[in-house]
């Protein structure tokens, strides 16, 4: 189990105040690491501390704000001395399906596109970079970020801006992983399908729409948030030292189909 252990490590994880970022949060902590959970939502924050098992600090965060994303990631290696873990998670979707009338090409809408290009894209570039400046001149580093099923295939559940972000978020791994790997810093991408969480005013809790969802998947079930842990883990640890630049789907199957 020593290949799982970040013991005095620390690790900072946005959109940690709930759905997979807490999820997320709560493995490293029970894995040994000091945990930095980030979010903007000051109460589901304040949750997911309390019932954080070991060591964390809460931070209200907009990720969207680059300058304030920059100085939290620098403020945290300069309060601990070190940066181990970085998991790039917060996001958001916006519009319906490009299945539905509202969400096809002439729907989509300019600001409501470039809400979702600032926080699922620029958000985890600015969490790379960030990160990758307090790693590199140590000589280690995991990060680690989220992408969807959604940035690997067609997937007519999600909405053209969700599924552009999710994939560039795909090939932003691979090349900055490139650009680290003589530097000790690996740079993974995990891929969930459709799990049960707040995204998208947590719309998969309504029945109609998780058996919507649940079609989709040769498992024929919705994820719960728990089953990212073991993947989060593997890529955070010592266990994941000779993998870098891949996304790995957590999908019930999907990307088997």
């Amino acid at each position: 189990m020593e290949l799982f252990n970040l013991t005095g490590q620390v690790a900072l994880v946005t959109g940690a105040g709930s759905g997979l970022g807490r999820a997320m949060a709560e493995a490293l902590a029970e894995a040994g690491a000091h945990v930095v959970l980030a979010d903007i939502n000051p109460d589901t924050l304040a949750e997911a501390h309390a019932t954080l098992p070991g060591s964390g600090e809460v931070l209200l965060l907009d990720v969207s704000d680059r300058s304030a994303l920059r100085a939290a990631i620098t403020d945290i290696d300069r309060r601990h001395d070190r940066l181990d873990i970085a998991i790039a998670n917060a996001g958001i979707t916006a519009g319906p399906s490009h299945m539905t009338e509202g969400g096809q090409l002439s729907a989509v809408q300019d600001g409501q596109w470039d809400q979702v290009m600032h926080m699922n894209l620029t958000s985890v570039f600015t969490t790379i970079q960030a990160a990758a400046g307090v790693m590199k001149p140590r000589g280690y580093g995991r990060i680690i970020a989220t992408a969807s099923v959604a940035g690997l295939k067609s997937e007519r559940m999600v909405g053209y801006a969700y599924a552009a972000t999710k994939a560039a978020v795909v090939n932003l791994v691979r090349h900055s992983a490139v650009e680290l790997a003589t530097h000790g810093v690996t740079v993974n991408g995990i891929a969930p399908g459709p799990f049960r969480t707040n995204i998208a005013g947590g719309r998969i809790r309504d029945p109609k729409v998780a058996a919507m969802f649940a079609e989709t998947v040769p498992m024929r079930r919705i994820a719960d948030p728990d089953e990212i842990k073991g993947v989060a883990l593997l890529l955070a640890s010592p266990a994941s030292s000779y993998m870098t630049g891949v996304t790995i789907p957590v999908d019930g199957g999907i990307m088997a189909i």
